[in-house]
């Protein structure tokens, strides 16, 4: 089995570039010839699609962030004049905001040069834990996994009990989800008297949606025999990088155009800088120009020696704006609003923690509750959030006032 997905991991960066410059090119102009939104922009700032052909170029159009292009399909519903009216779709995923997806074929590789790079392939039964519901996590891991000839058990989100049956009956071989989910199913083993290096055949996970912390990355690796990756990527654009059995840094993948930007200007920044992680994908029927993760990291150029020849992200090191990442899934200030219509009379603020590995949902609250507040609060929150609330906090008017964030993110990944 090859080491590398394809030859394209392995070229020079010269050719690379010209490579990108080229697809860069032919999604600008069909996506001036196809996108009502894309098309207004370029005329809108005196620009022909075939300039395009570098990053340079690129750097002229503006930054879309996720609250952007909420704005975007909610005042040209569904996609945000961004899609070909008449491309032939496979699939529509939704996320949070909520944001309207049309997905690229089940062809594409998606998440196939993630797995190569951790070893997996045609000799593994994989556990994938990632949700099949709406989001695209489950099917497009799934399809990346088929790509290269693994066996996928899509257990989803099913209760840890049922993950470690399937995983001792089956005896899968290596697990992709969030690293908190695997630490929960390693518990629940352990409390059902296993051992579970000695017990279970799992020797390899492949993480995404959340990150993996060093001292969890050290239990799984040292304490139970799990050789652990990091998968990165935004629904939105599919995947974007992905570690190698190096670790040192997550490899580009080779389907998207990565900028490190400032923040505040949307200009690259300078080489090793830390900005914005602004991500295009070669896309022929989605033609979204730049988007913003709303993460912050920073390039190392330095070759790997892997021998895969792409730039590598240097990591997570935080997030800029509102939005934040709850148990893998965006809490955005979009859907408070829709929950501060919802409950008119209330002030409200979301504390995140990191407590064991997991994080924590604390909802802090001000004002005339009634005595099913709470109950009806919470359904609230999971229905629009898709995600629970740990704890509900009253307190004091004085403590909440009008203008304090929404979010309060008082985890600390480094």
């Amino acid at each position: 089995m090859s080491r590398y997905f394809d030859e394209q991991e392995t070229i020079g960066r010269e050719k690379r570039e010209r490579g990108q410059g080229e697809a860069l090119r032919l999604m600008a102009e069909r996506g001036y010839r196809k996108s009502p939104f894309f098309r207004k922009t370029l005329d809108g700032l005196s620009l022909e699609p075939a300039q395009f052909a570098s990053v340079k170029e690129l750097e002229k159009l503006p930054v879309i962030t996720r609250e952007a292009l909420i704005d975007l399909q909610k005042a040209e519903p569904p996609f945000g004049g961004l899609a070909d009216p008449e491309a032939q779709i496979d699939r529509i995923f939704v996320s949070p905001g909520p944001v309207y997806e049309p997905h690229l074929s089940e062809s594409d590789p998606l998440w196939a040069r993630s797995y190569t790079a951790a070893g997996l392939g045609p000799h593994d039964i994989v556990l994938n834990a990632f949700s099949h519901h709406l989001v695209a996590a489950g099917l497009t891991f799934h399809g990346g996994l088929r790509r290269i000839g693994a066996t996928v058990i899509p257990s989803g989100t099913s209760g840890a009990q049922i993950q470690v049956q399937l995983i001792r009956d089956l005896r899968v071989t290596a697990y992709t989800g969030t690293p908190s989910f695997l630490m929960a199913i390693i518990r629940k083993a352990e409390e059902e008297g296993y051992a579970f290096r000695k017990d279970f055949s799992l020797r390899k996970a492949c993480f995404a949606a959340e990150p993996l912390e060093a001292s969890l990355r050290e239990r799984f690796e040292n304490e139970y025999g799990i050789d652990t990756y990091q998968m990165y990527g935004a629904t939105e654009v599919g995947d974007v990088a992905y570690e190698c059995s190096e670790k040192r840094g997550w490899h580009l993948c080779e389907e998207v155009l990565v900028e490190i930007v400032d923040p505040a200007t949307g200009r690259n920044v300078p080489p090793g800088a830390l900005g914005h992680v602004v991500v295009t994908r070669f896309n022929p029927l989605f033609f979204l120009f730049r988007f913003g993760t709303g993460d912050l990291s920073r390039l190392i150029e330095e070759p790997c020696s892997c021998g895969r020849t792409s730039y590598r992200l240097d990591g997570i090191f935080g997030r800029i704006g509102d939005a934040v990442k709850v148990r893998g899934l965006f809490v955005a200030p979009s859907q408070l609003k829709e929950l501060q219509k919802k409950h008119p009379g209330i002030r409200f603020q979301l504390l995140i923690a990191r407590t064991a590995h997991e994080d924590h949902l604390t909802v802090r609250f001000a004002g005339e509750a009634g005595k099913d507040f709470e109950e009806k609060f919470c359904s609230d929150f999971r229905e629009i959030c898709t995600i629970r609330i740990d704890h509900m906090e009253r307190i004091s008017p004085d403590d909440l006032k009008e203008g304090d964030p929404l979010i309060l993110d008082g985890r600390n990944w480094r």
